[in-house]
């Protein structure tokens, strides 16, 4: 049974990335830092599929904690799957912080790199032994790295996410001698919990942002989470070191 490890599954994109997987015929291990109920959820919602699922928790900003991480998964797989390997990794958690260049601290450059740039990679680095060969590593960055997604104060967040977009080349040619393909997704905006669950604080920014995207709204993180879903599969076994933008023709 194919087993998928969605980090930052508990709400948002990685929930709807979850529940998209397990239509497509994956169990599921969904990870969660603050947001145990909503790890939940996905757990119920990809049983209510006639998978199975666990959730696990893990905090993205500490590095220290991946191998005792690894290890919990190789306990999952054997206990919960009878299995020394999982066939999916997607990165999704993530932290969204606005600071213009004379707002920058060391504290919040610090804060965006640990858990967007630097956590992905040694993640990565820590589960990569239990990665199937021919499995599939999925990243969410963000449209913000295009040029039509530049807004001020999102600089040193789009760096990191520009990162990943680089990262993702060089680990699809250093994996694809053991058949893993990776590829990453850059949702336009989305409605997520972060920001603090912006859009539902701010409804009035909602309208703007809609009138950009040539299909006229906003996306939901459903969209988001059929693309990861299918860059997981095998329905996209010829894609490896691609950023695929969703967000609905923003800015064309």
């Amino acid at each position: 049974m194919p087993v998928a490890i969605v980090i930052g599954g508990s709400a948002g994109i990685g929930q709807a990335a979850s529940i998209e997987l397990a239509r497509r015929g994956f169990d599921v291990v969904v990870t969660y830092r603050s947001h145990p109920e909503g790890a939940a959820e996905a757990v119920a919602a990809v049983e209510a599929l006639g998978r199975r699922a666990v959730a696990l928790p893990l905090d993205l900003d500490d590095a220290d904690a991946f191998p005792g991480f690894a290890e919990r998964v190789r306990q999952a797989l054997a206990e919960t799957w009878r299995a020394t390997t999982f066939q999916v990794l997607v990165h999704n958690a993530g932290v969204g912080e606005a600071a213009r260049l004379g707002e920058i601290t060391d504290e919040h450059y610090e804060r965006l790199q640990r858990v967007l740039l630097k956590g992905p990679v040694f993640l990565t680095q820590a589960l990569e032994p239990l990665l199937a060969d021919g499995g599939s590593v999925v990243f969410t960055t963000s449209s913000s790295t295009k040029p039509a997604g530049v807004t001020p104060g999102y600089g040193v967040y789009a760096a990191m996410k520009g990162g990943l977009v680089v990262l993702v080349r060089y680990l699809a040619k250093e994996l694809a001698a053991r058949g893993i393909r990776v590829n990453s997704v850059s949702p336009g905006p989305t409605r997520t919990r972060l920001g603090g669950d912006a859009f539902d604080r701010f409804p009035e920014l909602i309208a703007p942002l809609a009138a950009r995207a040539a299909l006229g709204r906003i996306g939901e993180p459903e969209d988001v989470g059929a693309v990861i879903a299918f860059l997981a599969s095998d329905e996209s076994r010829w894609i490896t070191g691609q950023d695929l933008e969703a967000s609905g023709g923003y800015d064309l």
